[in-house]
């Protein structure tokens, strides 16, 4: 299959925008992120650990990792080394194992072992960037926030629905021109079709739902 080329730069309109999540959303109502958790410290933990691993390969990991420690005082009780062992089948285990223990003490000693729900608080933890923040704030906590992967900055400038150069560009517009009714799922959705239709090399034009709204042509 060719790879698609981009037919206009021209963002998607108002009404485009309106029916390419209402496609989303009749096609997956309760969209979800495909990694396992029960509780805010296991999500970010596993947010942590997906940085340039998949979200299997992490939860291979994280299903040997939770039983032993489902609480930053456990995970610091389990030790870095242990800790490394665990994960040792994802990549930048060891630089990961060393955030997870630092980020795990700073969450027992200033905020009592719970997850804080402001950003700023989230952002301060070793390995915890403006991506992992947004995950744990609308995946647990429930606010709208945009966490903009690979798979979404991808979409977002092929299909013309926010088109940006970069990372940060991208997650700004798509905040501004996500409907509002559509905003706290469209992070899901929206990685959840990077991932299994509009992918990089092969896009599956011919079975996407909103083809006729994207702005680009197989």
């Amino acid at each position: 299959m060719v790879e698609p080329k981009i037919r206009s730069s021209r963002p998607m309109n108002p009404a485009d925008r309106l029916e390419f999540f209402r496609r989303l959303r009749e096609l997956n109502p309760e969209p979800k992120t495909e990694l396992e958790y029960s509780s805010a410290f296991e999500l970010l933990i596993a947010v942590l650990l997906s940085a340039q691993a998949t979200d299997v390969g992490v939860n291979k990991a994280t299903r040997r990792l939770f039983p032993l420690s489902r609480t930053p005082q456990a995970m610091l009780d389990l030790g870095e080394e242990r800790l490394r062992e665990l994960i040792s089948t994802i990549g930048l285990f060891r630089a990961k194992a060393a955030n997870t223990i630092a980020t795990c003490r700073i969450l027992v000693e200033e905020h009592g072992g719970e997850v804080p729900g402001e950003r700023e608080a989230l952002e301060r933890l070793p390995g915890v960037g403006r991506k992992t923040a947004n995950v744990v704030l609308n995946t647990w906590f429930r606010q709208p926030t945009m966490a903009v992967d690979t798979h979404i900055f991808r979409v977002a400038n092929r299909t013309g629905l926010a088109p940006g150069k970069d990372v940060r560009a991208v997650e700004d517009a798509l905040m501004k021109r996500v409907p509002k009714d559509f905003l706290m799922d469209a992070h899901h959705w929206l990685i959840l079709h990077g991932r299994y239709v509009c992918k990089a090399r092969k896009p599956e034009c011919e079975l996407c739902v909103v083809r006729d709204l994207c702005r680009f042509i197989g």
